[in-house]
C-alpha cells in the first residue's frame, strides 16, 4: 500500500502530477478538507478497500484556514504511514504562470502576487522540510515531470530505497535550486569549439568519444563514483528517499550531458531507480 501526499507551492503542477499518478493506477483525491484527511487515511488504508496506491492532493487552500494548519497536518499524518512529494517552484517562474493563466494567488489578497508566494513558502516550508521527495519544476517541462513521477511511483519501493537523479545543466542559466550535489565539468575537452559536434549534444556516441577523450572523464566519474558509493549508504541511514546529483557546464548541452548520461548508466546497471534529466539540453 503508498499512500502519497501531494503538496507544494500554487502554480507548481500539483494538478498535473495528480493526473500522472492517475494514470500510474493511483486512486487520486484532490484538496480535502483538513478535518477529513485523518479519516480519508484511515480509509485508505483498511485491508478491505480496493486501492493499493492512493495519492491525495493537498494545497494552501487546505492547509490554511486564517492560521497555518501545516502542523495540525504533520500530527494528524503521524499515525499513517505515508510519502510526501513536494513541488517546489522559484517565484520568477511562479509569477509568470500566474500571469499567463491571469488567476489570483490564493493568499495574494491585496493583488500581489509575489507577496501570496512569500506568505505561502513561510507557511509551507515545515512541510518541505518533512517532504520524502521534492521536485522543483521551475525548469521542467511536462514530459520530463512524468518521467521524474514515473521513476518515482510507477512500482512499489522497497522501504528506504534512494532514488537517484542525475541532472545536467549549464551554469550560464543558474544552478537548479533543488540539487542535493552539484560537480562542475568545465575542465573537460569543450565539443562547443569543434564545428562538427557545436550543434549536436552529449547524448550522441561522437560528442562523448570528445568529452572523454584525455582520460581526465574517466578519472572524474571514477572518483565520482567512488564518493557516492560512500555517501548513498550514509543518506540511506538518514531517511533520506531521493538523491539530486547535478552536473553542470557551460551551457548544458555536452559536458554536462555527457557525464550524467555515464553516471546514470553506471547506477542503473547496479540495479538502482535511476533517472536522468537534461535541463537545458533544448535552450538555443
Amino acid at each position: 500500500m503508498r499512500f502519497v501526499i501531494v503538496t507544494g507551492m500554487s502554480g507548481s503542477g500539483k494538478t498535473y502530477a495528480l493526473k500522472m499518478l492517475e494514470d500510474l493506477g493511483y486512486f487520486c483525491v484532490d484538496n480535502l478538507p483538513l478535518e477529513l484527511v485523518g479519516k480519508f487515511a484511515e480509509l485508505s488504508q483498511n485491508p478491505a478497500q480496493e486501492y493499493s496506491k492512493v495519492a491525495l492532493g493537498l494545497d494552501v487552500r487546505s492547509l490554511y484556514k486564517g492560521r497555518s494548519n501545516v502542523d495540525d497536518f504533520i500530527e494528524i499524518m503521524k499515525e499513517y504511514p505515508h510519502e510526501i512529494l513536494f513541488l517546489d517552484c522559484s517565484e520568477d517562474t511562479l509569477v509568470r504562470r500566474y500571469k499567463e493563466t491571469r488567476r489570483l494567488h490564493p493568499l495574494a489578497k491585496d493583488g500581489r502576487t509575489r507577496d501570496g508566494i512569500a506568505l505561502e513558502r513561510a507557511y509551507l516550508k515545515p512541510l518541505k522540510d518533512c517532504a520524502d521527495y521534492v521536485v522543483d519544476t521551475s525548469d521542467l517541462i511536462l514530459r520530463q515531470l512524468q518521467d521524474e513521477l514515473g521513476r518515482l511511483f510507477a512500482t512499489d519501493a522497497s522501504e528506504g530505497t534512494i532514488y537517484l537523479t542525475f541532472m545536467s545543466f549549464g551554469y550560464k542559466y543558474g544552478i537548479p535550486s533543488d540539487a542535493d550535489l552539484v560537480f562542475d565539468v568545465r575542465f573537460l575537452p569543450n565539443p562547443f569549439y569543434v564545428d562538427e559536434l557545436k550543434h549536436r549534444t552529449g547524448n550522441e556516441k561522437e560528442v562523448q568519444a570528445y568529452v572523454c577523450q584525455s582520460g581526465e572523464a574517466d578519472e572524474f566519474l571514477a572518483k565520482t563514483e567512488d564518493m557516492l558509493d560512500y555517501l548513498i549508504p550514509k543518506y540511506k541511514a538518514e531517511g533520506k528517499r531521493q538523491l539530486m546529483v547535478c552536473v553542470g557546464c557551460t551551457g548544458g548541452r555536452h559536458r554536462s550531458v555527457t557525464i550524467a548520461n555515464l553516471l546514470a548508466d553506471y547506477y542503473q546497471g547496479s540495479g538502482r531507480p535511476v533517472s536522468v534529466l537534461h535541463r537545458d539540453l533544448t535552450r538555443a
